[in-house]
Protein backbone atom coordinates (compact mmCIF):
# COMPACT_ATOMS: atom_id res chain seq x y z
CA UNK A 1 0.00 0.00 0.00
CA UNK A 2 1.67 3.82 -0.79
CA UNK A 3 2.55 6.00 1.88
CA UNK A 4 -0.50 8.42 0.30
CA UNK A 5 -3.07 6.84 1.46
CA UNK A 6 -5.88 8.77 1.20
CA UNK A 7 -5.18 7.64 -2.60
CA UNK A 8 -5.79 3.99 -1.88
CA UNK A 9 -9.27 2.75 -2.46
CA UNK A 10 -10.60 -0.92 -2.13
CA UNK A 11 -12.15 -0.72 -4.99
CA UNK A 12 -12.13 1.99 -8.54
CA UNK A 13 -14.86 2.14 -10.80
CA UNK A 14 -14.04 3.13 -14.11
CA UNK A 15 -16.86 5.20 -16.16
CA UNK A 16 -19.70 7.29 -14.09
CA UNK A 17 -22.90 6.34 -16.33
CA UNK A 18 -25.92 5.33 -14.14
CA UNK A 19 -24.59 1.96 -13.70
CA UNK A 20 -21.03 2.83 -12.54
CA UNK A 21 -22.49 5.82 -9.75
CA UNK A 22 -25.10 3.25 -9.07
CA UNK A 23 -22.64 0.62 -8.08
CA UNK A 24 -20.13 2.85 -6.27
CA UNK A 25 -23.41 3.68 -3.77
CA UNK A 26 -24.34 0.28 -3.38
CA UNK A 27 -20.63 -0.52 -2.81
CA UNK A 28 -20.06 2.49 -0.29
CA UNK A 29 -22.81 1.59 1.86
CA UNK A 30 -21.76 -1.81 1.95
CA UNK A 31 -19.01 -0.28 3.72
CA UNK A 32 -15.97 -0.43 0.87
CA UNK A 33 -13.92 2.70 0.06
CA UNK A 34 -14.83 3.45 -3.36
CA UNK A 35 -13.47 5.98 -6.24
CA UNK A 36 -14.58 6.52 -9.62
CA UNK A 37 -12.89 7.80 -12.56
CA UNK A 38 -15.05 9.50 -15.31
CA UNK A 39 -12.91 10.81 -18.67
CA UNK A 40 -15.89 13.49 -19.38
CA UNK A 41 -17.56 15.69 -17.15
CA UNK A 42 -21.85 15.56 -16.14
CA UNK A 43 -24.50 16.12 -17.61
CA UNK A 44 -22.91 14.97 -21.07
CA UNK A 45 -25.22 13.42 -23.89
CA UNK A 46 -26.57 10.09 -23.79
CA UNK A 47 -29.22 8.51 -25.87
CA UNK A 48 -32.15 8.16 -24.24
CA UNK A 49 -33.05 4.81 -22.98
CA UNK A 50 -36.64 3.21 -21.67
CA UNK A 51 -37.36 1.57 -18.17
CA UNK A 52 -38.69 -1.90 -18.25
CA UNK A 53 -41.16 -3.81 -14.71
CA UNK A 54 -38.08 -5.70 -14.37
CA UNK A 55 -35.73 -2.67 -14.16
CA UNK A 56 -38.30 -0.98 -11.97
CA UNK A 57 -38.58 -4.10 -9.76
CA UNK A 58 -35.17 -4.22 -8.89
CA UNK A 59 -34.78 -0.56 -8.16
CA UNK A 60 -37.01 -0.61 -5.29
CA UNK A 61 -34.83 -3.85 -4.24
CA UNK A 62 -31.91 -2.29 -3.83
CA UNK A 63 -33.70 0.73 -2.57
CA UNK A 64 -34.65 -1.24 0.40
CA UNK A 65 -31.62 -3.93 0.19
CA UNK A 66 -28.59 -0.78 0.36
CA UNK A 67 -30.10 1.93 2.19
CA UNK A 68 -30.92 4.27 -0.85
CA UNK A 69 -34.72 4.83 -0.21
CA UNK A 70 -34.65 8.13 -2.33
CA UNK A 71 -34.12 5.28 -5.68
CA UNK A 72 -37.64 4.03 -4.93
CA UNK A 73 -38.74 7.17 -6.70
CA UNK A 74 -37.36 6.59 -9.85
CA UNK A 75 -39.08 2.97 -10.14
CA UNK A 76 -42.47 5.12 -11.45
CA UNK A 77 -43.25 7.99 -13.92
CA UNK A 78 -45.51 9.15 -10.89
CA UNK A 79 -43.39 9.05 -7.51
CA UNK A 80 -40.65 10.57 -10.06
CA UNK A 81 -42.55 13.58 -10.68
CA UNK A 82 -43.36 13.69 -7.99
CA UNK A 83 -39.81 13.64 -6.45
CA UNK A 84 -38.08 15.07 -9.18
CA UNK A 85 -39.67 16.83 -11.92
CA UNK A 86 -36.64 18.63 -12.66
CA UNK A 87 -34.68 15.54 -13.95
CA UNK A 88 -36.31 14.52 -17.52
CA UNK A 89 -38.25 11.53 -18.39
CA UNK A 90 -41.17 9.96 -19.96
CA UNK A 91 -44.18 7.82 -19.64
CA UNK A 92 -43.54 4.12 -21.01
CA UNK A 93 -47.00 2.61 -20.78
CA UNK A 94 -45.07 -0.51 -22.67
CA UNK A 95 -43.92 -1.95 -25.86
CA UNK A 96 -45.69 -0.92 -29.30
CA UNK A 97 -44.85 -2.39 -32.90
CA UNK A 98 -46.24 -0.71 -36.30
CA UNK A 99 -45.21 -2.22 -39.27
CA UNK A 100 -44.18 -0.11 -42.59
CA UNK A 101 -44.36 -1.37 -45.98
CA UNK A 102 -41.90 0.22 -48.74
CA UNK A 103 -43.51 3.06 -50.57
CA UNK A 104 -46.87 2.67 -49.16
CA UNK A 105 -48.92 5.23 -46.30
CA UNK A 106 -49.11 2.96 -42.93
CA UNK A 107 -52.46 0.70 -42.93
CA UNK A 108 -53.77 -1.84 -40.75
CA UNK A 109 -57.39 -3.64 -40.39
CA UNK A 110 -59.55 -4.37 -37.39
CA UNK A 111 -57.55 -7.12 -36.26
CA UNK A 112 -54.45 -4.85 -35.95
CA UNK A 113 -52.75 -6.75 -38.24
CA UNK A 114 -49.92 -4.42 -38.63
CA UNK A 115 -50.33 -3.07 -35.22
CA UNK A 116 -48.84 -4.80 -31.63
CA UNK A 117 -49.29 -3.19 -28.16
CA UNK A 118 -48.41 -5.12 -25.06
CA UNK A 119 -48.89 -2.83 -22.17
CA UNK A 120 -46.39 -3.20 -18.90
CA UNK A 121 -48.36 -1.04 -16.12
CA UNK A 122 -52.12 -0.09 -15.45
CA UNK A 123 -51.83 3.83 -16.12
CA UNK A 124 -49.29 6.77 -16.11
CA UNK A 125 -48.56 6.66 -12.38
CA UNK A 126 -47.41 3.14 -12.28
CA UNK A 127 -45.77 3.46 -15.58
CA UNK A 128 -42.52 2.80 -16.71
CA UNK A 129 -40.02 5.82 -17.54
CA UNK A 130 -38.01 6.58 -20.66
CA UNK A 131 -35.01 8.11 -19.21
CA UNK A 132 -32.80 11.51 -20.19
CA UNK A 133 -29.58 9.75 -19.60
CA UNK A 134 -27.77 13.39 -19.53
CA UNK A 135 -30.36 13.98 -16.40
CA UNK A 136 -30.27 10.72 -14.86
CA UNK A 137 -26.53 9.76 -14.80
CA UNK A 138 -25.51 13.75 -13.64
CA UNK A 139 -27.96 13.37 -10.91
CA UNK A 140 -26.23 9.76 -9.88
CA UNK A 141 -22.96 11.47 -9.83
CA UNK A 142 -24.34 14.47 -7.59
CA UNK A 143 -25.58 11.76 -4.95
CA UNK A 144 -21.79 9.71 -5.72
CA UNK A 145 -20.51 12.71 -4.40
CA UNK A 146 -23.20 13.80 -1.78
CA UNK A 147 -22.27 10.24 0.03
CA UNK A 148 -18.43 11.61 0.14
CA UNK A 149 -17.14 9.24 -3.00
CA UNK A 150 -14.18 10.48 -4.06
CA UNK A 151 -14.51 11.37 -7.70
CA UNK A 152 -12.73 12.33 -9.91
CA UNK A 153 -14.05 14.00 -13.27
CA UNK A 154 -11.96 14.89 -16.37
CA UNK A 155 -9.52 12.10 -15.37
CA UNK A 156 -8.40 9.64 -18.11
CA UNK A 157 -6.56 6.51 -16.81
CA UNK A 158 -3.40 6.44 -18.85
CA UNK A 159 -2.00 3.16 -18.06
CA UNK A 160 -2.29 0.90 -14.94
CA UNK A 161 -0.11 -2.23 -13.65
CA UNK A 162 -1.09 -4.74 -10.83
CA UNK A 163 0.84 -6.81 -8.34
CA UNK A 164 -0.40 -7.10 -5.15
CA UNK A 165 -2.80 -4.21 -5.97
CA UNK A 166 -3.49 -1.76 -8.93
CA UNK A 167 -1.60 1.41 -9.71
CA UNK A 168 -3.59 3.57 -11.72
CA UNK A 169 -1.44 6.42 -13.95
CA UNK A 170 -4.08 9.04 -14.77
CA UNK A 171 -4.03 12.76 -16.42
CA UNK A 172 -6.30 15.11 -15.07
CA UNK A 173 -6.93 18.43 -15.05
CA UNK A 174 -4.08 19.50 -12.13
CA UNK A 175 -1.63 17.26 -13.77
CA UNK A 176 -0.17 13.44 -13.63
CA UNK A 177 -2.06 11.79 -10.73
CA UNK A 178 -1.57 8.11 -9.16
CA UNK A 179 -4.30 6.18 -7.74
CA UNK A 180 -4.05 2.81 -5.82
CA UNK A 181 -6.98 0.23 -5.66
CA UNK A 182 -7.20 -3.27 -4.41
CA UNK A 183 -10.32 -3.64 -7.62
CA UNK A 184 -10.81 -2.48 -10.43
CA UNK A 185 -14.59 -2.36 -12.13
CA UNK A 186 -15.03 -0.91 -15.61
CA UNK A 187 -18.78 0.57 -15.98
CA UNK A 188 -17.05 2.45 -19.20
CA UNK A 189 -19.63 0.74 -21.81
CA UNK A 190 -17.09 -0.30 -23.95
CA UNK A 191 -14.32 -2.28 -24.12
CA UNK A 192 -11.57 0.21 -24.93
CA UNK A 193 -10.22 1.20 -21.35
CA UNK A 194 -10.46 -2.47 -20.52
CA UNK A 195 -8.15 -3.89 -23.56
CA UNK A 196 -5.49 -1.19 -23.12
CA UNK A 197 -5.51 -2.16 -18.84
CA UNK A 198 -5.71 -5.69 -19.65
CA UNK A 199 -5.12 -6.71 -22.74
CA UNK A 200 -8.38 -8.69 -22.99
CA UNK A 201 -10.28 -8.22 -26.69
CA UNK A 202 -13.58 -7.36 -27.78
CA UNK A 203 -15.74 -8.64 -30.89
CA UNK A 204 -18.77 -9.22 -32.56
CA UNK A 205 -18.11 -12.42 -34.46
CA UNK A 206 -20.34 -14.76 -31.98
CA UNK A 207 -23.24 -12.51 -33.17
CA UNK A 208 -26.19 -13.90 -34.84
CA UNK A 209 -27.92 -10.08 -35.03
CA UNK A 210 -26.03 -7.79 -37.04
CA UNK A 211 -26.88 -3.78 -36.99
CA UNK A 212 -26.09 -0.43 -36.30
CA UNK A 213 -27.78 2.61 -36.00
CA UNK A 214 -28.71 6.36 -37.46
CA UNK A 215 -29.51 8.84 -34.66
CA UNK A 216 -30.50 12.06 -32.99
CA UNK A 217 -32.68 13.56 -30.33
CA UNK A 218 -35.23 16.09 -31.85
CA UNK A 219 -38.15 18.58 -30.97
CA UNK A 220 -41.45 18.59 -33.02
CA UNK A 221 -41.57 14.85 -33.66
CA UNK A 222 -45.47 14.69 -34.81
CA UNK A 223 -47.42 12.26 -32.47
CA UNK A 224 -47.74 8.97 -33.70
CA UNK A 225 -51.74 8.56 -32.28
CA UNK A 226 -52.34 11.60 -34.39
CA UNK A 227 -51.02 10.88 -38.04
CA UNK A 228 -53.52 7.69 -37.28
CA UNK A 229 -56.51 9.66 -36.18
CA UNK A 230 -55.72 11.93 -39.44
CA UNK A 231 -55.55 8.96 -41.61
CA UNK A 232 -59.21 7.69 -40.29
CA UNK A 233 -56.85 4.57 -38.40
CA UNK A 234 -58.85 3.39 -35.53
CA UNK A 235 -57.04 3.61 -31.63
CA UNK A 236 -60.06 3.32 -29.65
CA UNK A 237 -59.51 0.12 -28.35
CA UNK A 238 -55.88 0.57 -27.97
CA UNK A 239 -54.57 -0.18 -24.02
CA UNK A 240 -52.53 3.07 -23.87
CA UNK A 241 -51.44 6.31 -26.29
CA UNK A 242 -48.55 4.49 -27.75
CA UNK A 243 -46.66 8.12 -28.14
CA UNK A 244 -46.80 7.15 -24.45
CA UNK A 245 -44.19 3.92 -24.95
CA UNK A 246 -41.21 2.68 -27.09
CA UNK A 247 -42.46 3.00 -29.77
CA UNK A 248 -41.27 0.72 -32.84
CA UNK A 249 -41.40 1.25 -36.41
CA UNK A 250 -41.33 -1.93 -37.66
CA UNK A 251 -39.38 -1.57 -41.36
CA UNK A 252 -38.08 -4.51 -43.44
CA UNK A 253 -34.63 -3.53 -43.10
CA UNK A 254 -34.79 -3.06 -39.30
CA UNK A 255 -37.01 -0.88 -37.21
CA UNK A 256 -37.00 2.50 -35.70
CA UNK A 257 -37.04 4.12 -31.49
CA UNK A 258 -39.35 6.46 -30.50
CA UNK A 259 -39.13 7.75 -27.28
CA UNK A 260 -40.47 10.76 -25.89
CA UNK A 261 -39.44 13.05 -22.96
CA UNK A 262 -41.51 15.56 -20.75
CA UNK A 263 -39.82 18.60 -22.09
CA UNK A 264 -40.43 17.95 -25.43
CA UNK A 265 -37.53 16.07 -26.79
CA UNK A 266 -37.91 12.72 -28.65
CA UNK A 267 -35.00 10.02 -29.15
CA UNK A 268 -35.09 8.95 -32.71
CA UNK A 269 -33.38 6.64 -34.39
CA UNK A 270 -33.10 3.86 -37.19
CA UNK A 271 -31.66 0.37 -36.46
CA UNK A 272 -30.76 -1.07 -39.73
CA UNK A 273 -29.35 -4.62 -40.66
CA UNK A 274 -25.58 -4.34 -41.46
CA UNK A 275 -26.65 -6.75 -44.38
CA UNK A 276 -28.51 -4.14 -46.33
CA UNK A 277 -26.75 -3.94 -49.62
CA UNK A 278 -29.31 -0.67 -50.41
CA UNK A 279 -27.46 1.02 -47.80
CA UNK A 280 -23.96 -0.11 -48.45
CA UNK A 281 -21.44 2.65 -48.78
CA UNK A 282 -23.63 5.18 -48.22
CA UNK A 283 -22.59 8.02 -45.43
CA UNK A 284 -25.16 9.01 -42.63
CA UNK A 285 -27.31 11.88 -44.02
CA UNK A 286 -27.44 9.39 -47.16
CA UNK A 287 -28.61 6.41 -45.36
CA UNK A 288 -31.21 9.06 -43.41
CA UNK A 289 -32.83 10.27 -46.48
CA UNK A 290 -33.05 7.11 -48.01
CA UNK A 291 -35.21 5.84 -45.54
CA UNK A 292 -37.43 8.52 -45.26
CA UNK A 293 -37.70 8.23 -49.19
CA UNK A 294 -38.82 4.55 -49.06
CA UNK A 295 -41.31 4.89 -45.99
CA UNK A 296 -43.67 8.15 -46.91
CA UNK A 297 -44.97 7.86 -43.20
CA UNK A 298 -41.51 8.03 -41.52
CA UNK A 299 -41.03 10.87 -43.64
CA UNK A 300 -43.91 12.68 -42.34
CA UNK A 301 -43.22 11.79 -38.53
CA UNK A 302 -40.23 13.95 -39.27
CA UNK A 303 -41.64 16.43 -41.53
CA UNK A 304 -41.52 19.07 -38.77
CA UNK A 305 -38.51 18.33 -36.44
CA UNK A 306 -35.68 20.28 -35.91
CA UNK A 307 -32.35 18.68 -34.45
CA UNK A 308 -32.21 19.61 -30.51
CA UNK A 309 -29.21 21.41 -29.08
CA UNK A 310 -27.70 18.28 -27.87
CA UNK A 311 -26.24 16.33 -29.53
CA UNK A 312 -26.95 18.44 -32.39
CA UNK A 313 -26.66 16.44 -34.88
CA UNK A 314 -27.00 13.07 -36.59
CA UNK A 315 -24.78 10.21 -35.63
CA UNK A 316 -24.26 7.08 -37.46
CA UNK A 317 -22.81 4.30 -35.11
CA UNK A 318 -20.75 1.39 -36.12
CA UNK A 319 -21.72 -2.19 -35.58
CA UNK A 320 -23.25 -2.67 -32.01
CA UNK A 321 -22.88 -6.14 -31.14
CA UNK A 322 -19.70 -6.45 -29.01
CA UNK A 323 -18.44 -9.02 -26.38
CA UNK A 324 -15.45 -8.93 -24.40
CA UNK A 325 -13.22 -12.38 -24.50
CA UNK A 326 -13.68 -12.21 -20.62
CA UNK A 327 -15.76 -10.77 -17.54
CA UNK A 328 -13.01 -10.53 -15.12
CA UNK A 329 -9.65 -11.54 -13.98
CA UNK A 330 -7.06 -10.73 -11.42
CA UNK A 331 -8.34 -7.92 -9.56
CA UNK A 332 -11.00 -7.24 -11.82
CA UNK A 333 -14.61 -7.49 -13.26
CA UNK A 334 -16.95 -5.61 -15.77
CA UNK A 335 -20.24 -4.48 -15.82
CA UNK A 336 -22.51 -6.10 -18.19
CA UNK A 337 -23.15 -2.81 -20.82
CA UNK A 338 -18.81 -3.26 -20.81
CA UNK A 339 -19.16 -6.79 -21.33
CA UNK A 340 -21.04 -7.05 -24.48
CA UNK A 341 -24.23 -5.43 -26.29
CA UNK A 342 -26.70 -6.95 -28.73
CA UNK A 343 -29.31 -4.36 -29.92
CA UNK A 344 -31.78 -1.71 -28.23
CA UNK A 345 -34.85 -3.45 -29.38
CA UNK A 346 -36.36 -4.77 -26.26
CA UNK A 347 -35.16 -1.79 -24.27
CA UNK A 348 -33.26 -4.43 -21.86
CA UNK A 349 -30.21 -2.26 -21.81
CA UNK A 350 -30.81 -0.88 -17.98
CA UNK A 351 -32.39 -3.86 -16.20
CA UNK A 352 -29.29 -6.06 -17.62
CA UNK A 353 -27.38 -3.70 -15.89
CA UNK A 354 -28.92 -3.72 -12.56
CA UNK A 355 -28.98 -7.18 -12.47
CA UNK A 356 -25.22 -7.25 -13.11
CA UNK A 357 -24.79 -4.70 -10.61
CA UNK A 358 -26.77 -6.82 -7.91
CA UNK A 359 -24.55 -10.06 -8.73
CA UNK A 360 -21.06 -8.35 -8.84
CA UNK A 361 -21.86 -5.98 -5.34
CA UNK A 362 -22.86 -9.76 -3.57
CA UNK A 363 -20.13 -11.34 -4.61
CA UNK A 364 -17.73 -8.64 -3.87
CA UNK A 365 -19.40 -8.36 -0.28
CA UNK A 366 -19.47 -12.12 0.14
CA UNK A 367 -15.05 -12.96 -1.08
CA UNK A 368 -13.79 -9.70 -1.53
CA UNK A 369 -10.22 -11.05 0.72
CA UNK A 370 -10.88 -14.09 -0.21
CA UNK A 371 -9.32 -15.25 -3.74
CA UNK A 372 -10.81 -18.48 -4.29
CA UNK A 373 -13.91 -18.37 -3.32
CA UNK A 374 -13.58 -14.49 -5.22
CA UNK A 375 -12.27 -16.62 -8.62
CA UNK A 376 -15.35 -18.81 -8.28
CA UNK A 377 -17.91 -16.62 -7.76
CA UNK A 378 -16.59 -14.15 -10.65
CA UNK A 379 -16.25 -17.39 -13.15
CA UNK A 380 -19.84 -17.82 -12.44
CA UNK A 381 -20.61 -13.56 -13.23
CA UNK A 382 -19.19 -14.47 -15.91
CA UNK A 383 -21.07 -17.58 -17.06
CA UNK A 384 -23.93 -15.60 -16.68
CA UNK A 385 -23.18 -12.63 -18.51
CA UNK A 386 -22.52 -14.50 -21.68
CA UNK A 387 -25.57 -16.82 -21.71
CA UNK A 388 -27.81 -13.59 -21.23
CA UNK A 389 -26.13 -11.90 -24.26
CA UNK A 390 -26.52 -15.45 -25.74
CA UNK A 391 -29.97 -15.73 -25.10
CA UNK A 392 -30.23 -11.69 -25.82
CA UNK A 393 -28.85 -12.78 -29.30
CA UNK A 394 -31.11 -14.92 -29.97
CA UNK A 395 -34.18 -13.84 -29.05
CA UNK A 396 -33.40 -10.28 -31.21
CA UNK A 397 -31.86 -12.11 -34.32
CA UNK A 398 -34.93 -14.27 -34.82
CA UNK A 399 -37.23 -10.60 -35.19
CA UNK A 400 -34.87 -9.06 -37.75
CA UNK A 401 -34.85 -12.31 -39.40
CA UNK A 402 -38.86 -11.67 -39.20
CA UNK A 403 -39.18 -8.08 -39.83
CA UNK A 404 -40.51 -8.39 -43.76
CA UNK A 405 -43.54 -10.41 -42.41
CA UNK A 406 -45.10 -9.22 -39.20
CA UNK A 407 -47.19 -12.11 -38.23
CA UNK A 408 -43.74 -14.10 -37.84
CA UNK A 409 -42.54 -11.25 -35.96
CA UNK A 410 -45.81 -10.69 -33.52
CA UNK A 411 -45.27 -14.56 -32.85
CA UNK A 412 -41.92 -14.53 -32.22
CA UNK A 413 -41.50 -11.35 -30.65
CA UNK A 414 -44.00 -13.62 -27.45
CA UNK A 415 -41.06 -15.37 -26.43
CA UNK A 416 -39.12 -12.76 -25.33
CA UNK A 417 -42.38 -11.38 -23.26
CA UNK A 418 -42.82 -15.10 -22.01
CA UNK A 419 -38.97 -14.98 -20.53
CA UNK A 420 -39.60 -11.54 -18.82
CA UNK A 421 -42.57 -12.65 -17.54
CA UNK A 422 -40.56 -15.82 -16.12
CA UNK A 423 -38.12 -13.56 -14.81
CA UNK A 424 -40.69 -11.20 -13.51
CA UNK A 425 -42.33 -14.07 -11.55
CA UNK A 426 -38.55 -14.89 -9.60
CA UNK A 427 -38.27 -11.15 -8.73
CA UNK A 428 -41.93 -11.29 -7.21
CA UNK A 429 -41.27 -14.50 -5.71
CA UNK A 430 -37.86 -12.65 -3.62
CA UNK A 431 -36.37 -15.48 -5.40
CA UNK A 432 -32.52 -15.85 -6.23
CA UNK A 433 -32.71 -14.04 -9.85
CA UNK A 434 -30.43 -16.37 -11.00
CA UNK A 435 -29.38 -15.39 -14.88
CA UNK A 436 -31.15 -12.12 -16.59
CA UNK A 437 -34.06 -12.79 -18.83
CA UNK A 438 -33.74 -16.69 -17.12
CA UNK A 439 -31.02 -17.72 -19.22
CA UNK A 440 -29.74 -20.25 -16.86
CA UNK A 441 -33.71 -21.78 -17.56
CA UNK A 442 -33.04 -25.04 -19.40
CA UNK A 443 -36.77 -24.72 -21.01
CA UNK A 444 -36.97 -21.42 -22.11
CA UNK A 445 -33.51 -21.84 -23.41
CA UNK A 446 -34.58 -24.70 -25.70
CA UNK A 447 -37.63 -23.45 -27.04
CA UNK A 448 -36.10 -20.40 -28.06
CA UNK A 449 -33.28 -22.30 -29.74
CA UNK A 450 -35.65 -24.70 -31.57
CA UNK A 451 -38.17 -21.82 -32.41
CA UNK A 452 -35.37 -20.28 -33.93
CA UNK A 453 -34.50 -23.73 -36.18
CA UNK A 454 -38.13 -23.50 -36.91
CA UNK A 455 -38.26 -19.73 -37.84
CA UNK A 456 -35.58 -20.28 -40.37
CA UNK A 457 -37.08 -23.27 -41.99
CA UNK A 458 -39.82 -21.06 -42.72
CA UNK A 459 -37.90 -18.20 -43.98
CA UNK A 460 -35.72 -20.39 -46.25
CA UNK A 461 -38.97 -20.74 -48.73
CA UNK A 462 -39.34 -17.61 -51.23
CA UNK A 463 -42.45 -16.71 -49.52
CA UNK A 464 -44.00 -17.94 -46.15
CA UNK A 465 -47.54 -19.44 -46.49
CA UNK A 466 -50.42 -18.35 -44.59
CA UNK A 467 -50.61 -21.55 -43.48
CA UNK A 468 -47.03 -21.56 -42.37
CA UNK A 469 -47.60 -18.97 -40.41
CA UNK A 470 -50.41 -20.27 -38.76
CA UNK A 471 -48.72 -23.52 -37.60
CA UNK A 472 -45.83 -21.58 -36.51
CA UNK A 473 -48.02 -18.93 -34.50
CA UNK A 474 -49.79 -22.47 -32.88
CA UNK A 475 -46.22 -23.61 -32.02
CA UNK A 476 -44.98 -20.72 -30.24
CA UNK A 477 -48.32 -20.31 -28.19
CA UNK A 478 -48.16 -24.08 -27.23
CA UNK A 479 -44.33 -23.63 -26.47
CA UNK A 480 -44.64 -20.85 -24.10
CA UNK A 481 -48.03 -22.34 -22.63
CA UNK A 482 -46.18 -23.11 -18.87
CA UNK A 483 -44.79 -19.65 -18.68
CA UNK A 484 -47.48 -17.81 -20.04
CA UNK A 485 -49.64 -16.26 -17.87
CA UNK A 486 -50.63 -13.01 -19.28
CA UNK A 487 -53.13 -14.49 -22.36
CA UNK A 488 -50.02 -13.36 -24.69
CA UNK A 489 -51.04 -14.98 -28.42
CA UNK A 490 -54.53 -14.90 -27.56
CA UNK A 491 -56.36 -14.41 -31.22
CA UNK A 492 -59.07 -12.95 -29.12
CA UNK A 493 -56.78 -10.19 -27.86
CA UNK A 494 -55.93 -9.19 -32.04
CA UNK A 495 -52.83 -7.66 -30.84
CA UNK A 496 -53.66 -5.73 -28.12
CA UNK A 497 -52.63 -6.61 -24.53
CA UNK A 498 -53.66 -4.41 -21.40
CA UNK A 499 -51.18 -6.09 -18.91
CA UNK A 500 -48.32 -8.36 -19.18
CA UNK A 501 -46.56 -8.16 -16.49
CA UNK A 502 -46.20 -11.08 -14.22
CA UNK A 503 -48.90 -12.35 -11.93
CA UNK A 504 -48.82 -15.72 -9.49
Amino acid sequence: MPDNKEQYFDILIAGAGFAGSLTALILHNQGFKVCVVEKGRHPRFAIGESSTPIADMQLRDIAVKYNLPWLHDFSRYGSWQQSHPEIVCGIKRGFSFFKHHPGQDFTTDANHKNELLVAASVDDIQSDTNWMRSDVDAFLVSKVQEAGISYFDLTEIVSAKRNSEWEFNCICPEGAMVIYAGFYIDATGGGFLLEKLTGVKTSSDSFLTDSFTVFSHFHGIARWTEMLKDANIPTADFPYDPDNSALHQILDEGWIWMLRFNDQRTSFGFVLSCKEQSLKGLQTAEIWDAMLAKYPAIKNILKDATLAAEPGKIIQSARLQRKVDRCFGPGWAVLPHTAGFVDPLFSSGIAHSISGIQKLVLILKEHFNNPEPLFEGLKEYERSIFAELKLADQLIAGCYRAMPHFELFTAWSMLYFAATIAYERRLMRKELPGYFLCADDPYITDIVQKSYIDLLKILDKPQPSKEDITQFTNLIRERIKPINTAGLLDPSSKNMYRHTVAVF
